[in-house]
């Protein structure tokens, strides 16, 4: 089993566009600081600004959201996806493209966290 951690503005607010949008499954919850979901072999951690992955490192950075890191998640029917998803105020990266494996679209999540929906070929 994967484990990802993705540090996060508002772990509520990531729970829900996780769980309500992409179809993970919350498994533990620890109030704003942490939550655990799941989806298939892939466990994502979210950690808020409480959580000790979101304290400063010794030379003064600061862990923050957002890059070109991502989860990939596997979908069938990208296209009707992502039309759906962009219905609901999700905000999109790039358009549909398509390559030799099959096509994919990046998304972000509320605190600007890269998902790349894929849909194989």
């Amino acid at each position: 089993m994967a484990q990802f951690r993705y540090i996060v503005h508002d772990v509520q607010a990531a729970v829900d566009f996780y769980t309500g949008l992409l179809d993970f499954t919350l498994i533990e919850q620890y109030g704003p600081a942490m939550a655990i979901l799941n989806k298939g072999d892939l466990d994502l951690w979210l950690a808020g600004p409480p959580a000790s992955a979101s304290k400063p490192m010794p030379d003064g950075s600061q862990p923050v959201p957002g890059g070109w890191s991502r989860i990939v998640i596997s979908v069938g029917k990208l296209e009707e996806l992502s039309t759906k998803l962009r219905e609901q105020g999700v905000v999109f990266r790039n358009e549909i493209v398509a390559g030799p494996g099959g096509k994919q679209i990046l998304c972000s999540d509320p605190s600007g966290n890269m998902v790349e929906l894929f849909e194989p070929a």
